[in-house]
């Protein structure tokens, strides 16, 4: 494949630090490797400049998200285009997505896009919202929307890939999870251990946020300590802090429990590597990227499993899958890879070889097939009408002609088939 001008649009990345903004900046990476000339636009953060390790980012000028503080509303304009490019990837329904939506059908170039998130989770951070969602669908009506405006859908696991057909979202869609760079975890360098000498090391990553079920992991928490003497490190800030912290010293975790904060990309690796055993209550995740991270440094998961989650563990073999909600049967796993240091070990050596299938190598790969695919229509929204909905296989993508490439094919291609 030639070199093709890739745009990477995102309301959401860097210093912001969630999955979002690792995916969009690891395919990139990857793509850049590869000789594509990919750019991310992203919102502009005020005091912020990128360091070297981000190289081909553009920032939009970006005030305050009434709704949302902590992130950012941008106004993107031309003036900031470094030219015209070849196909359009946008990450989110945010200002800078349907901006990038806009300019793929002026351009008459494709459009894909990435289903990240399942925004009706997070309709309580803005007054109001969750009752107009309840009583008119707003948020589902927006979401369904944008993604309309796609010529593909990528869909980083089959649960989220699910919830494109419950939006009633007709466009085709393919799953394709996100890939984990190992050797920038691995080369993340020693620090000091957050956890006290002699305890039993547990970790969580995640934003602490109501809908990511840190309450859960607590609760576990309390509970593995009537066997363990376990100590939860928790990576991560979120309007839930101080909420959560009050939860743990009302369960007697005070000096049970360290709240790191946010920790840089390029450290995090470190905490991975000293822990040992990942705690995850969250259960509405698209894929769950942390559990890939972990996985991938050889670390067992103990976590929900729910929509994006269900592919992202080898349930009883790199971890365990709970049912949402229940904290009891979290500590119960937790407590025994503890208590059996050579089951923990086998789940230490199956975890890392489960998560070798997601190299961020073979997923930029994989989406590059995709992007040929798209480009290889010379109107790829016509092309594809006559099969909206269907999911599409990869197989498919690349070796069948867009007119007739998934009429004939309804299998969705799943997280174990990589």
């Amino acid at each position: 494949m030639s070199s093709l001008r890739i745009g990477l649009l995102t309301d959401v990345f860097f210093p912001d630090q969630n999955g979002v903004s690792t995916s969009v900046l690891l395919l990139q990476r990857e793509l850049r490797r590869r000789g594509h000339q990919a750019v991310i636009m992203a919102p502009r953060f005020p005091g912020h400049r990128d360091s070297s390790e981000y190289q081909g980012v553009l920032r939009m000028p970006s005030v305050v998200n009434p709704a949302l503080p902590r992130q950012r509303l941008a106004f993107p304009t031309r003036r900031r285009l470094p030219g015209r490019f070849d196909l359009i990837h946008t990450h989110t329904p945010g200002s800078i997505g349907w901006w990038g939506s806009r300019l793929a059908r002026r351009w008459d170039v494709p459009h894909v896009s990435t289903f990240h998130t399942h925004l009706e989770r997070y309709t309580h951070y803005i007054p109001g919202l969750t009752q107009l969602e309840r009583h008119a669908g707003f948020v589902t009506r927006v979401v369904r929307r944008f993604y309309s405006t796609a010529d593909l859908i990528v869909a980083p696991s089959e649960g989220s890939q699910s919830m494109l057909h419950d939006y009633g979202i007709l466009r085709p869609s393919v799953v394709l999870p996100t890939g984990i760079d190992e050797a920038l975890l691995a080369a993340a360098p020693d620090q000091p251990s957050p956890w006290p000498a002699g305890t039993r090391r547990l970790l969580s990553v995640g934003r602490l946020g109501h809908e990511k079920r840190m309450d859960l992991v607590l609760n576990a928490l309390a509970a593995l300590r009537e066997q363990h003497d376990a100590h939860l490190v928790v990576l991560g800030e979120g309007p839930q802090e101080a909420a959560l912290r009050t939860h743990a010293d009302t369960l007697g975790l005070r000096d049970h429990v360290t709240f790191l904060g946010p920790v840089p990309f390029s450290d995090i690796g470190a905490y991975y590597r000293m822990a040992e055993l990942f705690m995850f209550g969250s259960d509405s995740e698209t894929q769950g990227l942390v559990l890939i991270e972990a996985q991938t440094m050889g670390l067992p998961v103990v976590a929900v499993g729910a929509q994006g989650t269900l592919n992202g563990v080898q349930h009883q073999v790199s971890g365990y899958l709970v049912s949402p909600g229940d904290w009891a049967a979290l500590a119960d796993h937790a407590a025994t890879l503890l208590a059996h240091p050579e089951q923990h070990a086998a789940f230490r050596r199956e975890a890392h070889t489960f998560a070798a299938q997601f190299s961020a190598a073979q997923m930029a790969e994989q989406m590059l097939d995709l992007y040929s695919y798209a480009l290889s229509a010379a109107r790829p929204r016509v092309a594809w009408d006559s099969v909206a909905g269907t999911p599409l296989t990869l197989q498919a993508a690349r070796n069948l002609e867009p007119s007739v490439h998934a009429a004939q094919n309804s299998r969705k291609y799943g997280l174990r088939g990589f």
